[in-house]
């Protein structure tokens, strides 16, 4: 672990970040042991207790669980594609072990509803629609609507202009380009039934129960700069986010 890895971040936060994606790419398989707190600390340069919090931090969040005097072990997903978000930096994370392949280039239209929810003075956004593969499978179809001068910076890209693969995530690709860094992400969760477009892209019936997931992502200065709204195939994808008792 290099102290650029180290800088703005916990170190505990940043091992058991680095587990959760080892975890969410199958480098740990479902039920199995991970490495001990000694191997770990040497393998990231770190202190046993760094190794330890970040245990805790893993087991508060239910993506392992430890067995006193056997160790800790990876929780059973059931097949499932297992995500846990708790920063923008996990949002960001997905290209580590995901693909985004593009069903809808990125272009230009009016939408009333979307150009509302990112407080445009104008109808006109430019929207992008694709769907993440993990090992070859969709478990999410994905509509990111953007500002003009925001789409801008990314619209020369291949797979977002003319369609194709990427490993990377629309914020990974804007974040370089932007005046202030993205911060905040305001989420709300529904659930709704798959549409023939997000059907087909996620190779289930029509009317399908999802689980939909809306983020609308603020920079520095609390300007909008991206809406998404994601439907997941429940079956294929678990959700995870830790809830702590604040500090008096």
């Amino acid at each position: 672990m290099t102290d650029r890895e180290r800088e703005g971040e916990p170190a505990h936060q940043l091992v058991s970040r680095t587990l959760r994606a080892g975890i969410a790419a199958g480098n740990y398989r479902d039920g199995g042991k991970l490495p001990t707190e000694a191997e770990l600390a040497q393998q990231y340069r770190v202190s046993r207790q760094t190794v330890r919090r970040a245990f805790q931090d893993l087991v508060a969040d239910g993506t392992v669980h430890r067995i006193p005097g056997r160790g800790t072990f990876v929780r059973e997903t059931g097949g499932r594609y297992l995500r846990h978000h708790g920063s923008i930096e996990d949002l960001m994370s997905l290209s580590s072990d995901t693909t985004m392949e593009v069903l809808t280039p990125l272009h230009r239209r009016v939408d009333v509803e979307a150009a509302g929810r990112l407080r445009l003075e104008t109808d006109v956004v430019y929207t992008i629609t694709f769907r993440r593969m993990h090992e070859g499978v969709p478990f999410v179809v994905t509509t990111v609507h953007l500002p003009e001068h925001i789409a801008r910076h990314i619209a020369d890209r291949g797979e977002v202009g003319t369609g194709g693969t990427s490993p990377h995530t629309v914020i990974g690709l804007l974040e370089p380009h932007l005046e202030s860094p993205i911060v905040e992400a305001a989420q709300s969760i529904t659930v709704s039934c798959a549409d023939t477009g997000i059907a087909a892209g996620l190779d289930c019936a029509p009317g399908h129960p999802m689980l939909r997931v809306d983020r609308l992502y603020f920079d520095a200065t609390g300007q909008i700069i991206d809406l998404s709204v994601s439907h997941f195939l429940p079956e294929r994808y678990t959700y995870r986010v830790t809830l702590r008792r604040s500090t008096p």
